[in-house]
C-alpha cells in the first residue's frame, strides 16, 4: 500500500508544469536591530554649565572608613543593608566589560572597578548584582536610581553633570577609527557621505554627526552591533574610543585601528545625582586601588594584551 502511495505522488509530482527557480544575485543583510542612519540629535533641556571642568570630582572621604563599617546614615550604609551593591556595566565590550563564555561571570577592567567598591563597602567583592545597561540608559538608571554605581566606559561631560555626578578619572581614552584591514581610511576627513558606526547615547556619535566631512552617522543600540555591520560591508567605519576598539581588533583580525585619536574621553564612574558621599567614598576607593598597584595589576591583565604601553593612571583633580 505504501509503494503504491508513493508511486502515486511520483506520478503527480512528475505529470506537473515545471517551476522555474527563481536566480537570486544577492541578499541584502539584516541590520542588528535598532539600527538607525542619520539620528535627530538629543534633546537638552539646559545648556551645559559654564565653565565646568568635567574631570573635577569631590575630594575623597578622609579617613575612610573600613569595609563593613559605614557610617550611619550615609548612602553607603544603605546599600550595604540591601545586601549588595547594584551597579550598571556592560556585557558586550571585551577588556573592560564583558561575559566570559566558559564561565558566564561578568569580566574587564570596568568590572575590577566595581569589585573594588564592594570589597570597599561589604568586605566581600562578590556583593555586587550586576546590571547591563547600553549606552544610551547609563543617564536614566542613575537618574531613576535604578543601580548605585555606573561603571561602563562612560565620558564625563559637562552636559552629563547635570544630570548625575561622576567620580575621578580612572581612564582615559580618545576616539579613533576601526575599519577593514584592506581599507587606506585614516580619518574621518576621508568619510564624507560615508556610514559611520557608533553606539546610541555615546560622545561618539555625536562627535561622527558634528565632524565637517559629513560622514553619515549609524547608530545601534551596543558596540558588538557596529562590529558586525562593518563585517558585513553595511558601514565604512566605526568610530569610538580606542579602548573599546582594541577589544574588537583583540576578536577579529580582519579589523584594524586607523589613525591618531581625535577626541580625548575621559571615564568616570557615573554616581546618582545629590549622592555626594557616594562620590568621596568612590573616589577614595579609586585613590587606595592606584596606591596599592591594584589599578596597574587590572590594566596588565586585560589591557596589556593589546601592546600598548600602559599609561600611568589619571591624576586626580577635584572641586573642593
Amino acid at each position: 500500500m505504501l509503494a503504491l502511495l508513493l508511486v502515486g505522488v511520483t506520478g503527480c509530482a512528475s505529470g506537473g508544469r515545471p517551476v522555474d527557480l527563481a536566480t537570486v544575485d544577492s541578499v541584502e543583510r539584516p541590520a542588528p536591530v535598532g539600527a538607525e542612519e542619520n539620528p535627530a540629535p538629543p534633546s537638552t533641556s539646559a545648556a551645559p554649565a559654564p565653565n565646568c571642568d568635567p574631570t573635577a570630582s569631590f575630594r575623597p572621604l578622609t579617613p575612610m572608613p573600613p569595609p563593613g563599617q559605614m557610617p550611619q546614615g550615609t548612602t553607603m550604609a544603605k546599600i550595604k543593608a540591601n545586601g549588595k551593591l547594584v551597579a550598571g556595566v556592560d556585557q558586550n565590550t571585551f577588556l573592560f566589560g564583558f561575559r566570559n563564555p566558559n564561565t558566564n561571570a561578568l569580566e574587564g577592567f570596568d568590572i575590577d572597578r566595581v569589585r573594588e567598591i564592594a570589597k570597599a563597602i561589604f568586605g566581600d567583592e562578590n556583593k555586587v548584582q550586576f546590571k547591563v545597561v547600553t549606552s544610551a540608559g547609563r543617564i536614566d538608571a542613575l537618574k531613576k536610581k535604578q543601580v548605585d554605581v555606573v561603571v561602563r566606559t562612560m565620558t564625563a561631560t559637562c552636559v552629563r553633570w547635570q544630570d548625575i555626578d561622576f567620580s575621578a578619572i580612572y581612564y582615559t581614552a580618545g576616539q579613533r577609527l576601526l575599519v577593514d584591514r584592506a581599507s587606506k581610511v585614516t580619518s574621518l576627513d576621508q568619510l564624507g557621505g560615508k556610514k559611520v558606526c557608533a553606539a546610541k547615547g555615546s560622545t561618539s556619535i555625536k562627535t561622527i554627526a558634528d565632524h565637517k566631512a559629513n560622514p553619515i552617522p549609524v547608530q545601534v543600540d551596543n558596540w558588538s552591533d557596529c562590529l558586525v555591520m562593518l563585517q558585513q560591508g553595511q558601514v565604512e567605519a566605526m568610530s569610538t574610543d580606542d579602548t573599546i576598539l582594541s577589544g574588537m581588533v583583540a576578536q577579529d583580525p580582519n579589523v584594524k585601528m586607523a589613525g591618531p585619536r581625535f577626541t580625548q574621553e575621559p571615564y568616570g564612574i557615573g554616581i546618582p545625582k545629590g549622592n555626594e558621599d557616594m562620590v568621596r567614598f568612590v573616589n577614595g576607593v579609586l585613590e587606595q586601588s592606584v596606591a596599592s598597584g591594584a589599578w596597574a595589576q587590572s590594566y596588565d591583565r586585560w589591557l596589556g594584551r593589546t601592546g600598548e604601553p600602559r599609561p600611568k593612571p589619571p591624576a586626580p583633580r577635584y572641586r573642593d
